[in-house]
């Protein structure tokens, strides 16, 4: 079941890619393991899948020694200062800082830890009240205020779009996105690279991925609908 989801995406994303005159591995496939259980994401694993993402640091910090080692753990969710500890040297990227105080808590955690974690700004790009992010306006701000910080290193934005039954309602949003990527990849910020647009998710992803998407993340469209009784 989940092999034949996972190729029903792949073959939307080489669709989605060849509309938008890309090439397939200009787009990395995130899969969505909120609450999925290990056996899950291993049988994901066997088809080829290394990249997960999660919601939850909890999540990532136990299943973390469950599985193989060269599993990619992306920190997709709003992510609590106190919760950084449980993510710091599992996490490869985090997707989701919106301000300069988280941003400065993780690069304190990762100086500590000796590392430098890639991060991506989250941007609230349709204005919801119920989203996170930082405003699209106060987007290039954010990055040149955190972008000296030691330990981290931004290297692009994230955004999630309203939930629709139309995709198409979101691309105004998703092309947004890619100016606003491009313009601030343009001011040629020091620390910064703007490489990665982090958008797209399992009711919106093809259209993410014509507008620019480097990153999708996709969860029900691969695992089924996930179970919040954990």
């Amino acid at each position: 079941m989940l092999k034949e989801n996972l190729l029903i995406v792949e073959e939307k994303v080489v669709q989605a890619c060849a509309r938008a005159g890309r090439n397939r591995d200009e787009v990395l496939l995130i899969a969505v393991s909120k609450t999925k259980p290990v056996e899950m994401i291993e049988e994901i694993y066997r088809e080829g899948i290394r990249d997960f993402g999660e919601n939850h640091p909890q999540e990532i910090r136990e299943k973390f020694p469950q599985l193989p080692a060269d599993v990619r753990w992306h920190m997709i969710g709003h992510l609590q200062t106190n919760k950084i500890k449980y993510i710091i040297e599992r996490a490869c990227m985090v997707h989701s800082v919106d301000s300069f105080h988280l941003a400065e808590a993780i690069s304190k955690a990762a100086v500590k830890s000796n590392r430098v974690m890639p991060v991506l700004v989250e941007v609230n790009m349709a204005g919801e009240e119920s989203k996170f992010g930082v405003a699209p306006q106060e987007t290039e701000a954010l990055i040149r205020q955190i972008a000296p910080l030691p330990g981290i290193r931004v290297e692009g934005l994230m955004t999630i779009a309203p939930y629709t039954d139309n995709p198409e309602d979101n691309r105004i949003y998703f092309r947004e996105m890619k100016k606003l990527n491009v313009d601030i990849g343009a001011k040629n910020i020091d620390n910064v690279s703007m490489r990665h647009l982090s958008m797209g998710m399992t009711g919106d992803y093809e259209v993410a991925i014509e507008e620019g998407a480097t990153m999708v993340r996709v969860g029900t469209g691969i695992f089924g609908a996930r179970s919040y009784a954990v």
